[in-house]
């Protein structure tokens, strides 16, 4: 452990950036929230808004246990599912994370759930078996299962007098700047009211080229978007081994400095349930994610979460390795689904790359995909290999007459609306390898 961690951890083994984190995302996964065989179970739900609603208050020192109804502590199953997000303004007065006594709530703790357990709340109430893996069933099980979800919790957190806002989201509502603007706005309001944001992918609605694919993920962009100081990622197993957590002789990792730490590790995917659709895999990808944007993760299981997020030594600790960066260039960066690609020229690969310069139409080789202004679109080199994703700014039908030609020449000819960029560098994040 380096210097500065045994510095942190000088208060008893208390994680000191996660006990003082004012502003927190936590994420459950479905497996934590419903039966075995589908449907919402009821002390679940409520023993994990007990340990919240607690920590909201300030009362999060106190030990206590987190969802009711497993062994060895962990819930069964894993799903790639989390508590709901929520949002902020202004960055933090921690190193890569948020301030602390920010006003509002009193001076309480804000915590964002990022939740899954829509789909699978509603197996049960349509006489589904198991996780459909057609779309348009999992799209009915979300419409009816959403409703239940948060039903249960309006109800659960109405025990302590906390209200709850739903908030559903799509990769659209992020990458594209008015909508990722409006997220923001919306979990800002709910936040400044008082309430507590409930976050989830809209299954409903959402289709395979725009969803985020696992709530793992989208809870750690959430928690960037908000400025989270901390991001609570709950699992079915106590943290990251260093082998099967089953298997005789492997170890709990406690901390996590970076990738390097964790490169001898093989990490396991889907859980048992079959109700979710993530894994490890999507847990310690999400916390890549947020540690890189400098926000400190704790991975553990549901049963441990008044521990972590009291700063016991429970779980496994990512360190934060990054720095913020622009909200929505994470989110296109991540998760974004690219619509089509633009093959570059050498000189415009550079000034890409290098210059971190806008693309003009002067650069463009090729065109491949059906994509409108506004979409995100790959651009590659002349190899095929992505540099960098960005918003582009005509249809594709359109750019096949720009090609190698300037904005000056374009706009004498076509008129002003074609004297800009292809792809502006304020829309434009770099792919590293």
């Amino acid at each position: 452990m380096t210097g500065a961690a045994a510095a942190e951890r000088a208060d008893g083994g208390i994680r000191a950036d996660v006990a003082g984190a004012h502003r927190v995302v936590v994420k459950v996964g479905s497996s934590s929230l419903t039966t075995a065989t589908g449907g919402l179970d009821a002390d679940r739900v409520d023993a994990l808004v007990d340990v919240l609603a607690k920590s909201r208050s300030g009362t999060h020192g106190q030990s206590g246990s987190g969802v009711r109804g497993q062994s060895g502590g962990g819930v069964r199953g894993q799903s790639g599912s989390g508590v709901r997000g929520q949002s902020g303004d202004g960055v933090r007065g921690q190193s890569g994370s948020g301030s602390q006594g920010r006003p509002g709530n009193g001076g309480e703790r804000e915590i964002v759930l990022v939740s899954s357990g829509a789909i699978a709340a509603g197996l049960a109430p349509l006489g589904l078996r198991r996780r459909p893996k057609d779309l348009a069933r999992q799209q009915a099980a979300a419409s009816v299962g959403q409703g239940l979800l948060v039903a249960r919790y309006t109800a659960s957190f109405a025990r302590y007098g906390v209200r709850v806002g739903q908030v559903l989201l799509t990769t659209d509502d992020t990458s594209r700047r008015a909508h990722h603007r409006n997220a923001s706005r919306t979990l800002d309001k709910l936040l400044a009211m008082g309430a507590l944001p409930v976050v989830n992918e809209n299954d409903t609605v959402a289709t395979d080229e725009i969803r985020f694919g696992d709530n793992d993920r989208l809870a750690a962009l959430v928690a960037h978007l908000v400025r989270a100081d901390l991001l609570v990622l709950l699992s079915d197993v106590d943290g990251l081994y260093d082998g099967d957590p089953a298997a005789p002789g492997t170890a709990r990792i406690a901390e996590v400095g970076g990738p390097a730490d964790i490169a001898h590790v093989r990490i396991g995917s889907a859980g048992k349930a079959g109700v979710g659709t993530g894994g490890m895999v999507t847990k310690v990808e999400a916390a890549r994610i947020a540690a890189a944007a400098g926000i400190p993760v704790v991975l553990t299981s549901a049963s441990q979460a008044a521990d972590a997020l009291a700063g016991r030594d429970t779980g496994t600790y990512f360190r934060p390795t990054g720095r913020r960066s622009a909200d929505r260039l994470l989110w296109l960066q991540h998760a974004s689904a690219p619509r089509g690609a633009l093959t570059l020229d050498d000189g415009a690969v550079r000034a890409v790359v290098e210059g971190r310069k806008s693309l003009l139409p002067a650069g463009i080789a090729a065109v491949e995909g059906e994509f409108i202004a506004g979409d995100p679109v790959e651009l590659r080199d002349s190899a095929g290999r992505a540099v960098a994703r960005g918003l582009v700014n005509f249809d594709a039908k359109e750019l096949p007459r720009l090609f190698g030609r300037s904005t000056r020449e374009l706009a004498r000819e076509l008129g002003p609306a074609y004297e800009r960029e292809v792809v502006h560098r304020d829309d434009l994040v770099l792919l590293h390898s």
